[in-house]
């Protein structure tokens, strides 16, 4: 197990810790996960260095592909040396305008994978626009920073069609006619219906974390979405699994598509994970405590399964005199920005998270990822581990348990 000394002191200013009660941090009547009784071994593992090839495919250039040389300079420049294997697989298919069904979960640069084709048609064409619907403000902020890195110098313009945001700057934005909009369903239901967007004129649509996007709720949406889009378009598909729902929406959006599946271990082989046990809930933070303040805990990334949980979480560490922040639900859009920056550019050392906030987040050098609450599912739990140890680095992953 885990090497815990118990100390008991503030690491910053040495004030005693105040009374805490881990029941706090309850599940307020969320669904119980469906790992609380399974086998902690799962969460333990050893990690291994493994080298990031490309095996599928050999192509070990961008300069294979057939792309505008202002584009490829943008590539370079991001330090992008060669295609990830959905770069390899995805890029021809999208070019020579087939539909495509990405089988690729987040971290396998599958947003590249899409943008880089799309902003080369779009620049050589500028009468294309390009839709991009994606199920959480994260990842729309993610992907529109993308956009802007790739599209450098190429006089491309996006718009951010987004939740919590100023919807008056949102319909602004749409009247530039820009070339691509990236957006979240519930926002982008809204100016449908206030007719400040029209699906119809756009030629190319992205669906993204499709799978998500049916788990919190918006099946009905993304279902409307497709009704109201050219019958000719090119149709982009991208999700970690597909489910009999999803399968109805698949049917409705992609004719005769390119099936591109990138199988991800199921844990990150460059992840050592390992498991914390506690004996109470009241145990948890005194634990979690002598932890962040050992040596290497340099960037920690902590999963918690409630809104209320990780805001409580967060006031008690900013009270032990950690540098910390949250992201969840109930905090504003440009609030969750700010903090996901001071965490990018290390000015906090710790970030509280939410599973469905968390999508998106695409952060170099997380050192540790720590799971307060059990994730609902497996595959929570390695989309939450899958946040460190990226890029070939080595990470650690540790696992709270009763």
């Amino acid at each position: 197990m885990y090497n815990h000394n118990r100390l008991r002191f503030n690491h910053s200013n040495n004030r005693p810790s105040r009374p805490f009660n881990g029941n706090r941090f309850g599940q307020r009547g969320q669904r119980k996960s469906q790992l609380e009784n399974a086998d902690i071994n799962m969460f333990i593992r050893q990690a291994v260095q493994t080298e990031t090839e490309n095996p599928q495919t050999g192509i070990q250039s961008f300069n294979v592909f057939n792309l505008h040389e202002a584009l490829k300079q943008n590539i370079s420049s991001l330090g992008y040396l060669k295609p990830t294997p959905i770069q390899s697989q995805a890029i021809n298919p999208i070019l020579e305008g087939r539909d495509v069904i990405g089988l690729a979960s987040t971290g396998t640069g599958k947003t590249a994978a899409f943008l880089i084709p799309l902003i080369h048609k779009i620049y050589l064409n500028r009468n294309q626009k390009a839709l991009i619907i994606v199920p959480t403000r994260e990842l729309a902020a993610q992907i529109n920073e993308e956009f802007r890195n790739l599209s450098r110098n190429m006089k491309l313009f996006s718009a951010f069609i987004i939740g919590g945001t100023n919807m008056h700057r949102q319909i602004q934005d749409l009247r530039r006619n820009p070339h691509m909009v990236i957006a979240t369903p519930g926002r982008l239901k809204d100016l449908i219906n206030r007719r400040a967007i029209y699906l119809e004129d756009y030629s190319h649509i992205v669906l993204d974390e499709v799978d998500l996007m049916v788990d919190i709720g918006f099946i009905r949406d993304v279902k409307l979405f497709i009704s109201l889009m050219p019958k000719i378009r090119q149709s982009l598909f991208f999700s970690a699994t597909i489910s009999s729902r999803i399968q109805d929406v698949l049917r409705s959006f992609v004719t005769n598509p390119v099936t591109i599946s990138i199988k991800k271990q199921d844990t990150s082989e460059n992840v050592t994970q390992d498991v914390i046990r506690v004996s109470s809930s009241e145990a948890k933070i005194g634990k979690l405590h002598d932890l962040l303040i050992k040596d290497g805990f340099d960037k920690v990334l902590i999963f918690g399964r409630t809104k209320h949980g990780i805001e409580k979480l967060n006031k008690e560490l900013e009270f032990r005199g950690f540098k910390v922040g949250a992201i969840h639900g109930n905090k504003r859009q440009n609030q969750r920005q700010r903090i996901l920056q001071s965490f990018k550019q290390n000015e906090i050392q710790i970030l509280l998270a939410t599973d469905v906030a968390s999508r998106g987040i695409d952060i170099d050098n997380v050192t540790h990822v720590i799971n307060y609450d059990l994730p609902q599912t497996y595959e929570d739990y390695i989309h939450r581990i899958g946040r460190t140890g990226r890029a070939g680095k080595m990470g650690f992953a540790l696992t709270f348990v009763n």
